[in-house]
């Protein structure tokens, strides 16, 4: 009877209850605000305000996934208005979807021009989709409607430095910190974004290397206030050491300094969160979980972890998965694996609750330094024992980190003085990987500008993989070898292949050579195209000093013979722990006079390397479906597991 009562209301007495609604929602009375809302659309359905004042509300509390619902209505019955569009498109950024969020605040943008904020948040949902080009160009239209907005100036500096453009970026976040001097994020990428990931010819790396040293302790005395410290959680990982990698030079000092300074403020956010640590549990099955964004068509997921998910005895192992990125079919096979399975657009507090509910005896994180949420939560103790995996193959640096899961045949001698974490090393390569059923398209190599009648050399590493005292192997194998193509590839940020090839063209022109003869850069190729390319080419050259593992195997799959230099460090020897595991030892240089020389013997001897394709043809087979890597796991973790097992 009510119900019909107010169904009956006027126009009149409608308005005055939104009116009252707006007012509870203004002042902070959130459950009479709702109460109000509904209301008011119980009673007119078509309320473009209500479903809209009500989609913000339930954005403000948190529930995404109702205001899209409420938002999108009201935007169904009247698309031209941008405070809707902007909250919707904010609503789409909570749950993760930057392609719908992207769509919104553009909509919005055409229609309210001069909305700084929007074109802000507009750069935002473009950095979540890679689009670079176009976040930079959002954040600086920002910054020309409101200069004073500390945020953009920061995000702009992020991507500046992402191209290398450092003192650009530094400059950004300078101004960032003049307009907000605590704000935690850019004092955090002052200190950190300094190592440029190309670094340029003639650059003094020794400098370079003690600047960022002198950053990070102005970092760490920075945090000096209590104030300072339970801010910091924000900035954990949202700038990492990760091109320190790329240096054939031992990172253990300076990763173990950032590493406590992380493990410091995440400790504080714990703390002011009042997160216990999980409780001891009763006698069962080992419960061993993985903690990766990486779940997914990722070398990380294909070279280490997958063999995990499909050959780790599940009578004695409960595998709990925690997928911290985007879904793929490979997703779909880890879900299928997994005893438990979580994943999807979460906050760190939901992430960290998550993780506790499952109470794992041993948390891996199959890769430290390539995603900043799994930084952060690397940096609490979240199990009673916890590992990483060399998906980024250098020592964290976290006290909150008791084991390094490598391989004997990666390792150099002495290798435990790399590491802050206990050193494990599996058998032979230390993972279970089977052969990638990639059907083989041969490249029509025209149509990426090449020439089919020369010789080709394959050089498959990232620009951040090629340090420039290496460069003069290049020139000095195209004076030997004359007619001849060097094959790279062009990353996905265009600035840094430009970066690599301007030092090529530098250090060829020393040698009296035209880089454009010899250097062409190709698109990023599919991988069947990628093993297509590779069945034309004569040679395989691997990166020197941070090695290729699955650019490695992909070669041994097309019967490619590939060069390498074995290195200092474990992330300098993955291409020579394969060669040698197929016996191929004679693939694998001491040094880079060697190296040279047997590119250009395996280019100029067809004979030869026909010989070295059919031994790697007949013995490819040792590396793939290693059930001892596997055995090596399990008794690692029975060993590292606090918990009996029932």
């Amino acid at each position: 009877m009510l119900d019909w009562l107010w169904r009956r209301k006027s126009t009149a007495d409608v308005e005055q209850l939104l009116r009252m609604a707006i007012g509870h929602h203004e002042a902070g009375r959130f459950a009479e605000a709702d109460s109000g809302y509904r209301q008011v659309i119980r009673a007119d359905p078509r309320n473009v305000d209500a479903l809209h004042f009500l989609g913000f509300l339930l954005f403000q509390r948190g529930a995404h996934r109702d205001a899209i619902d409420h938002l999108a209505r009201s935007l169904a019955l009247n698309a031209s208005n941008p405070p809707a569009l902007v909250n919707l498109g904010n609503a789409y950024q909570a749950v993760g979807d930057a392609t719908g969020a992207s769509g919104c605040f553009q909509q919005a943008i055409a229609l309210q021009p001069d909305a700084f904020q929007t074109h802000y948040n507009l750069g935002i949902a473009r950095l979540a989709l890679g689009e670079h080009e176009a976040a930079a160009a959002s954040f600086r239209e920002a910054i020309r409607l409101q200069p004073q907005l500390a945020e953009a100036h920061y995000y702009l500096g992020n991507l500046l430095c992402d191209e290398d453009r450092i003192e650009e970026g530094l400059a950004c976040f300078r101004r960032a910190l003049e307009l907000r001097p605590e704000y935690v994020e850019a004092r955090w990428a002052q200190a950190l974004a300094r190592l440029p990931q190309v670094p340029a010819d003639g650059e003094d790396a020794a400098r370079t290397r003690a600047a960022f040293s002198s950053a990070l302790s102005g970092l760490e005395q920075w945090f000096d206030s209590p104030q300072r410290v339970a801010a910091g959680a924000a900035a954990v990982g949202t700038v990492q050491p990760f091109t320190l990698a790329y240096r054939e030079e031992a990172n253990r000092e300076l990763l173990e300094r950032h590493g406590r300074l992380c493990t410091r403020l995440m400790n504080a956010w714990m703390s002011a969160e009042r997160i216990a640590p999980a409780a001891a549990r009763a006698p069962g099955s080992i419960r061993v979980g993985i903690v990766s964004a990486h779940l997914r068509d990722h070398s990380v997921w294909h070279a280490i972890v997958k063999g995990w998910f499909q050959r780790l005895d599940s009578d004695r192992f409960s595998l709990l998965a925690f997928h911290l990125g985007g879904e793929d079919e490979e997703t779909r096979v880890a879900r299928s694996h997994a005893a438990h399975f979580d994943s999807g657009h979460r906050g760190l507090r939901e992430w960290v609750e998550a993780i506790q509910r499952q109470r794992p005896d041993v948390l891996i994180y199959p890769e430290i330094g390539m995603d900043p949420v799994g930084l952060r939560l690397a940096s609490m103790r979240l199990a009673p024992v916890q590992a990483c995996g060399w998906g980024h193959p250098e020592t964290s640096g976290l006290p909150t980190v008791d084991y390094y899961l490598s391989a004997e045949d990666l390792e150099p001698p002495g290798a435990q003085a790399n590491y802050s974490e206990r050193l494990i090393t599996l058998p032979h390569l230390g993972c279970y990987f089977e052969p990638r059923a990639v059907t083989e398209r041969l490249a029509d190599l025209h149509d990426i500008g090449l020439d089919g009648d020369l010789p080709l050399l394959v050089c498959p590493g990232a620009p951040f993989k090629y340090m420039p005292r290496h460069d003069w192997i290049f020139p000095e194998l195209a004076a030997r070898l004359g007619r001849c193509r060097f094959v790279f590839f062009t990353h996905r940020l265009r600035a840094l292949s430009d970066r690599l090839r301007g030092r090529l063209q530098t250090v060829f022109h020393a040698r009296g050579l035209d880089a454009e003869r010899y250097v062409v850069f190709v698109p990023w190729l599919t991988k069947a195209g990628f093993l297509g390319l590779m069945s034309r080419a004569q040679v395989c050259l691997d990166t020197i000093g941070f090695s290729g593992f699955n650019t490695a195997l992909q070669a041994v799959q097309a019967g490619l013979p590939m060069v390498t230099r074995e290195g200092r460090f474990m992330r300098g020897r993955l291409a020579s722990g394969i060669l040698k595991r197929i016996g191929l030892q004679e693939l694998v240089a001491a040094g880079e006079e060697e190296y040279v020389a047997l590119a250009e013997k395996l280019v100029r001897t067809e004979g030869y390397r026909a010989h070295l394709s059919e031994r790697i043809a007949r013995e490819r087979e040792a590396l793939f479906c290693d059930a001892e890597a596997i055995r090596g796991l399990e008794q690692f973790l029975e060993k590292a597991s606090p918990t009996p097992q029932g």
